[in-house]
């Protein structure tokens, strides 16, 4: 048996007026938020399935569907510390978090070490193992026009 899994998880959400912008468990003073059924929390929902999806746990929506109420406007950094206990107890500990946020506007690099910070916290990994980088689409696809944010995530686990 492997010692070393890695995950990927990818999530889109759109953007709109009339919700808050949460990123990383913090929130982003902007015009417009994320529509989804919980907070919409496009960073943490790709770490989630990166960390599920590297214990073979399956991913979000298996263990959080969209269909059940329970989870309608939830916060997402309750769904990720129910996912790092999901992930210890199937016999891992979080080596590492790397993720990607695609987004035209706004400019997150203000907020990029709060998002960490707040990450590590929830998920009890220490800070320089969650690391998060922003980048645009140079006005290119849905997230250069901005009508959406996407986010890439990777998670290293490994065997306790």
């Amino acid at each position: 048996m492997s010692r070393i899994k890695i995950g990927n998880g990818y999530d889109v959400h759109r953007l709109t007026e009339g919700r808050r912008l949460i990123l990383g468990g913090i929130e982003i003073p902007w015009e417009k938020g994320l529509l989804g059924h919980s907070d919409a929390d496009v960073l943490l929902h790709a770490v989630m399935d990166a960390m599920l999806g590297a214990a073979s746990l399956g991913d979000i929506g298996l263990h959080f569907p969209d269909s059940d109420r329970t989870y309608e406007g939830v916060d997402s950094c309750v769904l990720l510390a129910r996912c790092a206990a999901m992930v210890r107890e199937a016999g891992y500990e979080i080596g590492n978090i790397d993720a990607v946020i695609i987004a035209q506007r706004p400019k997150l690099r203000p907020y990029i070490e709060g998002m960490r910070r707040r990450m590590a916290e929830v998920l009890h990994i220490p800070f320089d193992d969650c690391h998060v980088k922003a980048t645009t689409e140079e006005g290119m696809g849905f997230t250069g026009r901005g009508e959406g944010i996407a986010v890439h995530a990777v998670c290293l686990l490994e065997k306790a």
